[in-house]
């Protein structure tokens, strides 16, 4: 995907993450560093959880850039966990087009990486993905 021109002249590069059942198209637009998903603020989104929001912000620390691009994410799908690790992967992607020499660092961080762990389907004759019905010998 190329870098599209917005209407006041600013460049906005686009990124696609998914983790377990979410989905984050994320949008990096020259700006002040905020970050704001589905027309919310961020840190309201992921309800001030520093572990969410440093994960979003992770792969811009990796290159310097914490206060040089906003991040506008539609995150569909899944809670708030795969959300923002959905987030932080299109961030990187987005990262990759604006320059292709970041990826060596985001690579070697495992930004770029598709978490593919997903839920295990049900299968019959069991109440869960694995859990049994109780033994009974006699």
């Amino acid at each position: 995907m190329q870098a599209t021109e917005t209407n006041s002249g600013r460049a906005m590069y686009f990124g696609t993450g998914r983790r377990k059942a979410a989905i984050a198209r994320v949008r990096l637009v020259p700006g002040s560093g905020q970050l704001i998903v589905n027309g919310k603020p961020g840190d309201l989104y992921f309800q001030f959880n520093a572990n969410y929001l440093g994960a979003i912000k992770a792969p811009l620390e990796t290159l310097g850039m914490e206060n040089d691009y906003d991040i506008l994410v539609t995150a569909e799908g899944g809670g708030l966990t795969g959300q923002s690790d959905a987030v932080r992967l299109g961030v990187a992607r987005a990262l990759c087009q604006l320059d292709p020499n970041n990826r060596p660092p985001l690579k070697i961080e495992g930004y770029l990486t598709r978490d593919p762990r997903a839920k295990e389907r049900k299968k019959y004759g069991l109440h869960k993905a694995r859990k049994a019905p109780q033994y009974s010998k006699r």
